[in-house]
């Protein structure tokens, strides 16, 4: 296994993952979204509820490879580069919160939307604060004691809502974190996506997640340690099963749920995650598969600026506006062109479909080009 196949292996793993945010992220419309492709209401954990965490797990394992350099550098240029893509990370997040900065108006004119009701956190915001302080662990303590960090993180994350977040500490009335962003950040600078001030992304739901991080770290470090090892791949399976067995046994007590990022939630994505990082490494690595891995390589190559440009495109659909009823651009073109063509739910998953070949289009181009853009 040479270190182009193991990055290999890697990009198709994260490749995969950014492929599958595209696609349930972009449905032609919300009301027809087949099963499997839709979040849990609340406990559980549908195919759909299994992305976010996988990338966090492929942040973690492409920091394997990443961080062996820090090691000969001095302790500020490892904190100015952690601190670096860690705030890179966050403000991109925030300028896709914020973009196209205008909308529409009662009277249908374009005003500046303004920031006091602009969203503070988002999934990349997860994903810097994840990476950041996954990587100050990591660093600082070692594999063994990031180890030790992220078991802390989880039990701890479950004795606080334990202790005080009241009578029902897992609902979305009783969650403990909704008061403390509530104080930090302020309801109108808060998803609302449920109805009410919520954030899925919120500041205490984030300390478990740097679990996934921290663990998908350990498996790439033990990958890279074992490779020539003919029982590294049993290991791995048998390390990713006792995961899952692990995260359902913890989730009768304390729910696998996505929205509070539980952590019998870490546990079970992070068990299915390595199982699935198995069948790639045994498939690229040792088997020498290749056929189909260049199409989900290309969303690996270039994974943030691409899921970036997704976030962008759908939201200048909005400022398009078309017919007598001045219909956004994203529904009229559902409406118009894949619903009619192919009916509701296969029109509707078809359109996620064209926005994932489009954006491969993009990754496909900047990789005849060698663009890559990293942060």
């Amino acid at each position: 296994m040479n270190q182009n196949q193991r990055f290999l292996s890697l990009d198709v793993f994260r490749g995969l993952t950014v492929a599958g945010m595209i696609l349930v992220n972009n449905p032609g419309s919300w009301g027809y979204v087949y099963a499997p492709f839709r979040h849990a209401k609340w406990d559980g954990c549908t195919p759909t509820d299994l992305v976010f965490p996988f990338f966090l797990f492929a942040v973690g394992n492409a920091m394997s490879f990443a961080m062996k350099k820090y090691d000969a550098l001095g302790n500020a240029a490892v904190l100015g580069k952690i601190f670096k893509r860690t705030l890179l990370i966050f403000l991109i997040g925030l300028f896709l919160n914020a973009f196209p900065f205008v909308k529409y108006n009662e009277a249908g004119d374009l005003v500046f939307k303004g920031f006091d009701k602009l969203r503070i956190l988002g999934v990349l915001q997860r994903i810097a604060l994840c990476y950041g302080i996954g990587a100050l662990l990591i660093h600082y303590l070692r594999p063994k004691g990031a180890l030790i960090a992220a078991i802390v993180l989880l039990f701890g994350y479950w004795g606080i809502l334990g202790f005080f977040g009241g009578s029902d500490p897992y609902s979305l009335a009783g969650y403990l974190g909704t008061d403390i962003d509530k104080m930090i950040l302020g309801e109108n600078h808060m998803y609302h996506g449920e109805g009410v001030a919520f954030d899925p992304e919120g500041l205490l739901s984030t300390l478990p997640a740097i679990g996934n991080v921290i663990f998908g770290y350990l498996v790439g470090r033990f990958v890279q340690q074992n490779r020539q090892s003919p029982t590294m791949l049993m290991k791995l399976v048998i390390g990713g099963s006792i995961f899952i067995v692990l995260g359902l046994l913890w989730g009768t007590v304390f729910p696998i749920n996505k929205k509070i990022w539980t952590s019998s939630y870490v546990l079970y994505t992070v068990g299915i995650a390595t199982l699935l990082l198995s069948v790639f490494i045994y498939l690229i690595e040792m088997k020498g598969w290749r056929k189909g891995t260049y199409f989900f390589e290309v969303f690996g190559k270039n994974p943030l600026f691409i899921f970036v440009m997704s976030g962008v495109l759908v939201k200048t659909y909005g400022l398009i506006r078309l017919g007598e009823k001045h219909e956004g651009f994203y529904s009229w073109f559902y409406s118009h062109v894949f619903q009619p063509a192919f009916g509701d739910y296969p029109g509707s998953l078809l359109f996620a479909i064209f926005h994932v070949l489009l954006f491969w289009l993009l990754g496909w181009w900047m990789d005849r080009k060698k663009i890559y853009i990293r942060v």
